[in-house]
């Protein structure tokens, strides 16, 4: 059954974050080392809760559950694409991307661009993302490696 897309709503904060945590600390721990993965897999969630209402952010169902959460900056930024790890490989990410997409073309924003993880890198490549430059992050006392990507839409 593919997922239901639909927008984020104040009540998804707490799943989001759930996804969000799951998602960093059960998948991308593949490519991140334990240190790496304590600095990142943590939330101030009153951040959180102003940063999902400031800009689109998407919310996909399965069975009701929120199995994972997109965002858009007005600059044609993906800030945010995580999926839980029950859910990967299940169409979520890529229904959430096409989601995002549609949005920046009726936005008539020409390009959108992420700082793909190491991790998700293969999925953004996949769906036509160039990689600009690899870049590493600081955050919390430590150094993660992530890339800057790209992908210019035409127009529909």
């Amino acid at each position: 059954m593919p997922p239901v897309i639909r927008r984020y709503e104040a009540a998804d904060l707490d799943a989001v974050i759930g996804v969000f945590l799951r998602s960093v600390r059960e998948v991308a721990s593949r490519d991140y080392d334990a240190a790496q993965i304590a600095a990142w897999a943590q939330v101030d969630r009153d951040v959180w809760l102003r940063r999902r209402l400031d800009r689109p952010t998407w919310a996909a169902l399965i069975d009701g559950l929120t199995a994972g959460f997109i965002d858009l900056q007005s600059d044609g930024h993906i800030d945010m694409l995580f999926v839980d790890p029950a859910c990967q490989r299940r169409g979520v990410a890529s229904a959430l991307l096409d989601t995002v997409e549609h949005a920046a073309r009726a936005q008539r924003l020409a390009v959108l661009d992420t700082d793909a993880s190491i991790t998700a890198r293969p999925f953004f490549e996949k769906h036509g993302f160039q990689l600009v430059r690899a870049q590493v992050v600081a955050l919390r006392g430590q150094h993660l490696t992530n890339f800057r990507m790209v992908k210019w839409l035409r127009a529909v």
